[in-house]
């Protein structure tokens, strides 16, 4: 449509009325939300009148007229930049230009008396011209922050998405050992949903991680952490939505590369055995360079109408890391790195009318990192003589998919059918391949090997070996698809904006691992009789030594469906007061490697309230309040070991010989029968026995009641309240005592009974089972109530205070300051145990059996009771423009994890029982404060134009390296301190300087 068309036509007209309902929660596809935000706003006294508005990038051309109470409100608006006009009897009479719309977000922009009197006929031909800032969003029941592209350019801060996502308050760094993740509002870190474009990206077989983009592609990144409306689900830690940028009317594009020099970073610092003060590991030299090549254009295809956005991304790094300590040989491991990260992205979006919108997008993001493995002499600092080398695809070195990465595909329709309604509809699906090689200097893969032999001397030594990657690798072929769709409908009815919503998804995984070469051998010392009961064997006479041969494997190609539906009204009670009313049902449902269903909840009903009040009624002060209930699916690494078939068989043996290369047994011989362990013996549980019958969803309950305030007009200040209450979790037992006490009470013979090694359950309550008590399928139901179980009831709980102070950009400057007080406490942290770096979800060491839950209850993992935050950046001049990025934060609870007397369940190191008591969760102090200063300068010349920028970053400028996590483990029998307690495990990464060129032209 021309710009020059007759202001009094109507397109996509909307009346001022739906203006004033629809409230921008962010929704997984909601056109509404999901990659739009909302303008709004008063015209009081021009009921009637038009308010035109125009895409200053795209020219998208929009009206909606005034209506009668003088509110109007134009919603599903592509993220970008406005130019607002109040038009009057075919007279523009004002504008504001440069208006901000933002993800998720409304923006107000009122028209005052002076311009909109009835007197206005007079003004015709004379144009009001102002520029919007931001106003506070009263239009939504919750608080959220938005970072836009301009501030991650402008702020200090690692390029990928976590790193932006803890800019957020409530927000902090995840355990070391699950990679690169954040926890959210207190819960563990795979707990969260990421979305690009509206899909979800989020890791598919554990909900740790997620795949990345081109960072250079995020037009804005929208943060929740809690207050969602019902259109959101799946989630009881945090949402992170990305929007990402898209052609305008101009072509446009960028070079850049940004460089990390390995002689820029500090050292970081040697782990060092607390028991005895020596040095546990070297890593001094552990450091790498790093270098990032990204390209970018986008412009019209057909102007105003057909775009196409392309940016590419590259990054290469070499470098080093010497892995374990010394041995009693002073031998150890070191690996030296290259590793290449290729991410893509294309955009294109097509106004095919002034109704109807598509949107289609295509991402990759693929890591490939080989390993050369070499011994380490530790007396000599040097490498000796290379072992072989592991390839990763897709995986981080611990052979985990904490960053799933993949090929997605995208599309998405917004169609405006009438003034009142609107519908949006979602399709997108991805691939994700896993891949982890070693492979010996002989050309071979390295069996596992662990043990000592007993030579003829007498003399006792570690057996040889050549494993590469810790014993177990990925199961070959590891592959994760996705595929969903989901519709949205939106209609205004008088006072009430309704909307209903399907959103479906399903997660499909073959998982799992295997033993390095399919093999592990453990060799020992026969007994001098050469009679081991157990197995009933009896070794031949002078039998030295015996080798323990096992084969494990778990892998599986598993699957969780997960459907939903939902309504929501926002309802404009009045002038100033807003109500939200949400519903969602949820089902999911859990598939075994044999393509049955395990677990399954259907109609999991989340409720979502919220209220907000504009008490001045100028959008200058907002109070509001929200309550709401979010559920979670089981994740679908769970039926890989607990669903499915799996091996794991144990044969004793004698031998001839080892190879001196791979540690193998030469001329082994069988001795006994071979006996599956954990009756892992590759059959499939029956489906009924792997859960408990009616098993419960996992869900969590929140409140939050907040206030934001405009201080001045580009100051705004504000604080929240939040209080999140866990309600019920998924978990496995491990425990046979209650089926046996049941089955005595009630006289029932198992002496053939099949009794699973683990079974899913709702900790804290009473759970009913089905048990195989013949083991010819004569199932019974055993009603186990919760004193028949023994468990604690689950708490987790968080209670926090957040608050803010933000400048707007003015007088040369923005900033922002975050204060957070929270507490997460109980004795649970949900889905993972971090106090061990367990990545199990939903199948933690926890609840295995009660014992383990004696003393649990205190403040959990991710509790930083003290966080503050704060970002911002400085104009100088046209040219010079220097940021600043600051967080101090509190330290994470210690505990001493020991070994119970008798130890019950013969589970080893693995009770919070030290120095002769129970010692509760966090009793063991916490680790220090840490605090941490980035700054960025960027130089853009005026001799190219402003168009070339050189920068710099200087990331923890006083190279800070305070502990972060340390070793739990505390006691390998009761009273023997375990020599790894309070060992460090990370720390702050060492200073570090990202030097940057980049040029942005036109065409």
């Amino acid at each position: 449509m021309s710009k020059n068309r007759i202001y009094g036509q109507a397109l996509w007209r909307r009346t001022a009325l739906a203006a004033a309902l629809t409230m921008s929660f962010a929704g997984v596809v909601h056109a509404q939300s999901n990659a739009s935000g909302v303008v709004f706003g008063r015209a009081e006294s021009a009921i009637g009148a038009t308010i035109h508005l125009e895409s200053v990038d795209t020219g998208l051309v929009r009206d909606v007229t005034v209506d009668s109470s003088g509110r109007y409100r134009a919603s599903s608006l592509p993220v970008g930049r406005y130019k607002v006009s109040l038009i009057k009897d075919g007279a523009t009479v004002d504008t504001r230009n440069d208006v901000a719309v933002q993800v998720g977000t409304g923006t107000d922009v009122s028209f005052g008396e002076a311009t909109a009197s009835t007197n206005a006929k007079n003004l015709e031909g004379i144009q009001v011209v102002a520029n919007a800032l931001p106003a506070i969003d009263v239009s939504s029941v919750d608080s959220r922050t938005v970072l836009t592209s301009e501030q991650l350019s402008k702020v200090p801060v690692a390029r990928n998405v976590t790193a932006a996502a803890l800019l957020a308050p409530g927000t902090v760094s995840a355990d070391s050992r699950y990679g690169n993740a954040a926890s959210f509002g207190g819960a563990s870190a795979a707990e969260n949903q990421f979305y690009i474009n509206g899909y979800s990206v989020t890791n598919s077989l554990t909900g740790l991680g997620l795949a990345q983009l081109p960072f250079d592609a995020i037009d804005q990144q929208q943060v929740l952490t809690g207050g969602y409306g019902a259109e959101y689900g799946r989630s009881t830690g945090g949402v992170v939505n990305i929007i990402t940028k898209r052609g305008t009317n101009e072509w446009k594009g960028s070079l850049a590369v940004f460089w990390t020099p390995e002689f820029l970073r500090s050292d970081p610092r040697n782990i060092i055995q607390p028991s005895n003060n020596t040095l546990y590991q070297y890593r001094n030299e552990n450091k790498n360079w790093l270098t990032e090549y990204s390209a970018a254009i986008g412009g019209p295809l057909i102007k105003d109408k057909l775009f196409l956005y392309a940016t590419g991304d590259f990054q290469k790094s070499e470098g080093k890391i010497v892995a374990g300590g010394p041995s009693a040989s002073g031998i150890s491991n070191v690996a030296f790195t290259d590793t290449k990260t290729t991410r893509w992205l294309a955009k294109v979006d097509w106004n095919i009318t002034d109704s109807h919108i598509l949107e289609m997008t295509g991402f990759s993001d693929k890591t490939n990192e080989t390993d050369q493995i070499y011994n380490y002499n530790y007396n000599t600092r040097s490498a000796g003589t290379r072992l072989g080398t592991v390839d990763y695809k897709n995986l981080d070195r611990t052979g985990a998919n904490a960053s799933p990465g993949g090929t997605y595909y995208i599309g998405k329709y917004t169609g405006y059918i009438t003034d009142d309604l609107t519908v949006s509809a979602l399709y997108g699906r991805s691939t994700t391949e896993h891949v982890q090689s070693p492979v010996g200097v002989g050309g071979g893969a390295c069996p596992y090997i662990t043990g000592t032999i007993k030579q003829p001397n007498g003399t006792i030594v570690n057996a040889p070996h050549c494993f590469l990657a810790g014993g177990s690798v990925i199961a070959p072929g590891a592959e994760d698809k996705t595929h969903g769709w989901r519709l949205d409908v939106e209609y205004r009815l008088g006072s009430h904006d309704l909307r209903v919503g399907v959103d479906n998804q399903t997660l499909e995984s073959y998982n799992g691992t295997f033993y390095e070469d399919n093999q592990r051998y453990t060799y020992a010392q026969a007994p001098a009789n050469g009679v081991i009961t157990s197995r009933g064997i009896q070794f031949p006479t002078g039998t030295l030594n015996y080798v323990d041969a096992r084969v494990f494997q778990a892998a599986a190609n598993v699957r969780v469906k997960q459907e939903a539906q939902f309504v929501e009204d926002h309802w404009q009670v009045n002038d100033r007061w807003l109500a939200y009313i949400g519903l969602r049902n949820e089902q999911f449902s859990n598939y075994n490697g044999g393509g049955d269903v395990y677990a399954k909840q259907r109609h999991q009903l989340a409720p979502r309230l919220g209220l907000t009040w504009d008490v001045f009624g100028d959008s200058t002060f907002k109070v509001y309040a929200n309550a709401g209930r979010y559920h979670l699916a089981v994740p679908a690494n769970v039926a890989i070991r607990g669903a499915s078939a799996s091996l794991y068989s144990s044969q004793y043996g004698t031998f001839t010989g080892v190879d001196p290369t791979t540690g193998a047994p030469i001329g082994f011989t069988p001795y006994g029968p071979t006996v599956y362990l954990n009756n892992a013996n590759n059959t499939t549980p029956d489906p009924r026995t792997v859960a408990a019958k009616g098993l419960g969803a996992y869900y969590q309950d929140e409140y939050i009641l907040g206030f934001d305030k405009q201080l001045a007009p580009t100051w705004t200040f504000g604080a929240k309240a939040i209080y999140r209450n866990l309600k019920n979790i998924i978990d496995d037992m491990c425990d046979s005592r209650p089926f046996e006490a049941y089955a005595a009470r009630n006289n029932i013979d198992m002496t053939n009974a099949v009794l699973n090694g683990c079974y899913l359950f709702n900790p804290g309550k009473g759970n009913n089972f089905l048990v195989d008590v013949t083991g010819n399928g004569d199932f019974r139901e055993f009603k186990l109530s919760k004193k028949d179980l023994g468990f604690p009831d689950l708490k987790r709980k968080y209670l926090a205070l957040d608050l803010y102070l933000e400048h707007q950009f003015s007088d040369k400057w923005y900033g922002r300051v975050d204060y957070t007080l929270s507490h997460s406490f109980g004795n649970s942290e949900g889905l993972l145990k971090s106090d061990i770096g367990q990545a199990d979800p939903s199948v933690t060491q926890d609840w295995d059996a009660p014992e383990l839950m004696m003393g649990a209850n205190g403040p959990l993992p991710n509790d930083r009771r003290h966080q503050l935050k704060a970002y911002g950046w400085y104009q100088m001049n046209q040219e010079w423009l220097i940021g600043a990025n600051v967080a101090v934060y509190s330290g994470r609870p210690k505990n001493c994890i020991g070994v119970y007397p008798e130890d019950p369940i013969q589970y080893g190191e693995a009770y919070f029982y030290c120095d002769g008591h129970f010692e509760s969760r966090g009793a063991a102090g916490r680790t220090p404060w840490a605090w941490n200063l980035d700054l960025s300068a960027q130089w853009t010349p005026a001799f190219a134009d402003h168009k070339l920028a050189f920068t710099a970053d200087v990331f923890n400028v006083f190279n800070r390296q305070e502990v972060l996590s340390r070793q739990d483990l505390g006691e390998t029998d009761p009273g023997v301190k375990d020599p790894v307690y309070n060992r460090p495990i990370s720390f702050q990464a060492p200073r570090s300087i990202r030097l940057g060129v980049k040029y942005d032209f036109s065409l």
